[in-house]
């Protein structure tokens, strides 16, 4: 009896460091601090250029300038281009009035861009053509925000292309935190006095003209106005 009251009490004295090995002070048990989340930068994204088809359009919507809207493209002072806007309602549409159209009306924004007729120089060489002062300029036309209710649908006319760039293929498109680019990629630059036509299609009608897009050409950038939908898409 003696025997075994002393061995419990030799296993009590084996377990009490083990048992305080287990306890521990919480020290070891403290939660791992977490990373600090990084945020992610959205690349831009590379967008299928679709040619341009008159085809696909029906009426245009009328505005208090009429159912195009005409600017200069003004840069360090003189006119480097132009451009001719419109919308235009889906084919087979008589009229184009946004109030009596459906929701998720798919409208069509036109632009065409053309190039001043000039001769070209160091200040309107285009990407293709370092000019005599060795350096690149990047030619692009692009949006200046968001382009909200953007349906993914955009592309730009090949066969003028061909004509102003010497490529029907010349222009790449993309969409950089929901602004539009259609850049120059290749070719032989923008022939002056040449037009190109670009669209693209949103589920807004737009809400008048704004100065919501660029033309970027031979290292000058000319703000332009011309339709564009509402900055923010509508609260259901």
């Amino acid at each position: 009896m003696i025997a075994s009251r002393t061995m419990l009490r030799l296993g009590a004295v084996a377990l009490a460091p083990l048992a305080l090995i287990a306890c521990g002070d919480g020290s070891d048990d403290e939660a791992v601090a977490e990373p600090t989340p990084t945020a992610t930068v959205a690349a831009p994204r590379t967008l299928i250029a679709a040619d341009y088809d008159e085809a696909m359009l029906g009426a245009r919507i009328e505005g208090p300038q009429g159912t195009e809207v005409e600017a200069p493209l003004m840069a360090e002072g003189r006119e480097i281009g132009s451009i001719v806007s419109f919308v235009a309602c889906p084919r087979e549409t008589a009229t184009c009035d946004p109030a009596a159209m459906p929701e998720g009306t798919v409208y069509t924004y036109v632009h065409q861009v053309t190039l001043a007729a000039e001769e070209a120089t160091d200040e309107t060489a285009s990407a293709a053509d370092d000019g005599a002062s060795g350096e690149s300029y990047a030619t692009l036309f692009r949006t200046t925000r968001r382009a909200t209710g953007f349906n993914g649908s955009i592309g730009y006319a090949r066969e003028q292309a061909e004509t102003a760039l010497g490529d029907g293929e010349a222009i790449g498109v993309t969409s950089d935190e929901g602004q539009l680019i259609w850049r120059v990629i290749s070719g032989e630059g923008w022939s002056p006095g040449a037009t190109i036509t670009f669209w693209w299609q949103s589920t807004l009608p737009p809400e008048g003209p704004s100065e919501a897009w660029e033309l970027e050409t031979g290292g000058m950038t000319a703000t332009a106005t011309a339709p564009f939908p509402p900055a923010e898409m509508p609260v259901e």
